[in-house]
């Protein structure tokens, strides 16, 4: 495969549609760190990632700083040896989700350009023992929602032919679960 030429970084913020709260935090936007590569050959492979709302500008100043530049002149090909040298490079922060999210982005932008570049569906390139897969929504998934409509949205996704659907039970702070 040719050497890897170009990289470009975009970061994308979604504002939600509506509001979302867990346990933890509100989903106040997604920050969506973008990376495409692009090789010798002029093909190029997108992936992405995202955060809810924190942690973004960390995450492109990472790919930009550190993680990109170590991928110019790299076979593209070799996406298991890239990913264990980034790894290893950023082994100090590997275990947090900054470093994940970038890592993430990086990958499947080499394994979108190696699909591409095979004229194959990842699905396929990645193994391809079944065209279909099995799906539930996760709307359902936020401590906000009331409980009738956790269950309209759950029947909503059965008839739609969701196999699931993913509920949290609680209150969005833990002050309003006391009785």
């Amino acid at each position: 495969m040719a050497k890897i030429e170009k990289i470009e970084l975009r970061m994308v913020d979604l504002v939600p549609k509506v509001k979302r709260t867990d346990a933890i935090q509100s989903f106040v936007s997604q920050e969506t760190p973008i990376v495409t590569i692009t090789d010798a050959d002029g093909a190029s492979g997108t992936g992405y990632s995202y955060t809810i709302g924190t942690g973004g500008s960390s995450v492109m100043r990472l790919l930009a700083d550190h993680l990109a530049p170590r991928l110019i002149g790299r076979d593209a090909d070799q996406i298991e040896a890239i990913w264990h040298e980034l790894e290893f490079a950023t082994h100090a922060t590997t275990i947090g989700a900054i470093t994940a999210i970038a890592l993430a982005a990086i990958d499947t932008a080499l394994w979108d350009l190696r699909a591409r570049k095979q004229n194959l569906p990842l699905w396929k390139l990645a193994g391809g023992a079944k065209d279909r897969c099995p799906l539930y929504t996760t709307e359902g998934g936020w401590l906000h929602i009331e409980t009738q409509a956790l269950v309209d949205d759950a029947l909503e996704a059965k008839a739609k032919g969701f196999t699931g659907s993913k509920v949290k039970i609680g209150k969005p702070h833990g002050s309003e679960a006391v009785a």
